[in-house]
């Protein structure tokens, strides 16, 4: 059987996704959630350019339908973080996490039906 690397980057994008609550949580002690999640944003930002740079993809261009649908894709991103912050700051952690785990039934609900790759 072959290796499949999409499902050990699954596996790391879970447990790291893990320690974002945890963190989270800790680091909202006495700071604004839109802060703390502008923070977050730009931190990430500067990673992802480093690690994108050192990867050497940076050179891979981009048509504008791919452009359209990874801002949108960040937007959504973005939207979603901003609300976890505001729950995590607010609410209890693991009923946080539980709440905003159901996006994965319901992508398998609203997505998967209709959605082919090859």
């Amino acid at each position: 059987m072959k290796a499949q690397p999409y499902l050990l980057y699954a596996l790391f994008s879970a447990f790291f996704a893990l320690l974002v609550p945890i963190f989270g949580k800790l680091g909202l002690k006495d700071v604004d959630s839109t802060v703390a999640t502008t923070v977050r944003a730009v931190i990430m930002a500067v990673f992802l350019v480093g690690v994108a740079l050192v990867s050497g993809v940076t050179r891979e261009p981009l048509n504008g339908k791919a452009l359209l649908f990874i801002a949108l894709s960040g937007i959504a991103g973005a939207l979603s973080w901003l609300f976890y912050f505001m729950a995590v700051k607010g609410g209890r952690v693991p009923a946080v996490v539980v709440i905003d785990k159901t996006s994965v039934a319901l992508a398998t609900f609203f997505v998967f039906p209709w959605w082919t790759e090859t």
